[in-house]
């Protein structure tokens, strides 16, 4: 064993769930040195050199998806969740610190950032990756989820919990609990810290976890950090500092979370913003450290789609006809996706309901417009009754120049009334005489 290697293998035994290595040399190119590299990692009572990387060993990006070393992977676009790639999505893995994810996510919707929290003698004492709590010390959440989730820290992971719930056992349950809501099928809660290894969640549960916590600011303002001083009654301030080294070595990068345990295998969510696309990445099991891999999904991705909006809420369709009634259809919803590069010609097809009954009200559904590129599917959007066309606006007032015109044409009418009464009725020389004279005037 090299003497780097060593000391790596040193370093994770000190902090066990979060501490992550230096990655391995690929024979691939690699990505330009970026101007700034992650600095020293800060303990509890000093530093230790940095074992993050200085450079990223990435493939020359591609429209073809990357070769990854991981148990199980997946990318998608972190705002609407479309999945751009995908190796055994649903596969029960343990996910180590990544459980701090949803730790934070209950913590942010059951708390105020002003909230003190006391550390037990339960938090302080808990192992592997830690900020130093010992009990009786007190800090507010706000404080506590830049440790949580930036220095990986158990101890205040357990203190949350017990803030919380009351005990960690409450507090696991609450995670299952909303894990549920979230329609997390492959996922199952053990702690709250991710220590224990015998919890588990998938690829695709992991990116749906952190598509809704990132929708939460304070979350993605905290994970976003490089770095915040933590202030400590009495004993100055600690510095945190972020194990996400893709902050560092990867433009654009805005979260999320790493984790690493021997069962668990080095493990990250990261997710990255370019020309205004923001993709999710999740690698499992990885043997050694997950950020080439993580960067080389995201550079792939970027590279071969293309964010466009398909459909946008009120495009007219053909009208629609029911039993005599004529509607105007329109999309129900906007349909924004990422389309592959290149892709084929994009269609929109309008399927209608099956049962259609007048009368139908404005925003009532017709069925469904279903949008393909090319052969693959981009998603669909409600086909729904629009609004009634606007009614034609009224003629302005008339003008001095109109109002003109009109006295010359009743004028003129009213001309070729008096001959023509003439004509049918010859008048008497009398009556001649008052006829010319009207007309002479």
């Amino acid at each position: 064993m090299s003497s780097r290697r060593a000391f790596v293998a040193c370093l994770l035994a000190l902090t066990a769930a979060a501490t992550l290595v230096a990655p391995a040399v690929r024979a691939q190119s690699p990505t330009p040195l970026p101007s700034e590299v992650p600095p020293p990692t800060p303990v509890p009572g000093g530093t230790t050199p940095s074992p993050f990387p200085s450079v990223l060993i990435t493939p020359s990006p591609d429209v073809t998806p990357p070769p990854v070393r991981a148990a199980a992977a997946l990318v998608e676009d972190l705002d609407t969740g479309q999945m751009l790639y995908a190796m055994n999505p649903r596969a029960h893995r343990p996910i180590a610190s990544l459980t701090k994810i949803m730790t934070a996510l209950l913590v942010l919707e059951r708390t105020d950032p002003g909230d003190v929290v006391t550390a037990s003698p339960t938090a302080a004492a808990a192992g592997g990756a830690e900020f130093g709590l010992v009990p009786g010390e007190r800090h507010s959440v706000r404080q506590l989820l830049y440790a949580l989730l930036l220095q990986s820290a158990n101890d205040v992971a357990v203190a949350l919990a017990e803030h919380v719930s009351g005990n960690v056992e409450a507090f696991v349950a609450l995670m299952n609990s909303r894990a549920r809501q979230l329609e997390l099928a492959d996922t199952r809660f053990a702690s709250p810290n991710g220590l224990d290894d015998t919890g588990y969640s998938s690829a695709a549960d992991l990116a749906a976890l952190a598509r809704a916590a990132m929708e939460q600011e304070r979350f993605a303002a905290v994970v976003a950090a490089r770095a915040r001083d933590i202030p400590v009654e009495g004993d100055g301030s600690r510095h945190v500092q972020n194990r996400n080294a893709l902050l560092w070595l990867y433009p654009g990068t805005v979260g999320v979370k790493t984790g690493y345990t021997a069962a668990a295998g080095f493990c990250l969510v990261a997710a990255a913003e370019r020309d205004g696309e923001r993709i999710l990445t999740v690698v499992l099991g990885e043997p050694e450290a997950a950020w080439d891999d993580g960067a080389a999904l995201l550079d792939h991705t970027f590279l071969a789609f293309d964010r466009v909006e398909l459909v946008e809420a009120g495009d007219r369709f053909h009208d629609v006809h029911v039993r005599g009634e004529v509607y105007r259809a329109v999309a129900g919803a906007s349909l924004v996706r990422m389309v592959p590069v290149p892709a084929g010609p994009v269609t929109r097809e309008v399927r209608l309901s099956g049962v259609l009954r007048p009368p139908l009200d404005p925003g009532d559904r017709l069925g469904r417009v279903v949008v393909m590129a090319g052969d693959m599917p981009m998603g669909s959007v409600p086909l729904v009754v629009g609004p009634p066309p606007p009614a034609p606006p009224p003629p302005p007032p008339p003008g001095p120049d109109d109002l003109s015109a009109i006295a010359d044409r009743l004028a003129s009418a009213l001309v070729r009334l008096v001959t023509a009464l003439l004509r049918a009725n010859p008048p008497s020389e009398t009556n001649r005489r008052i006829a010319r004279w009207s007309l002479a005037s």
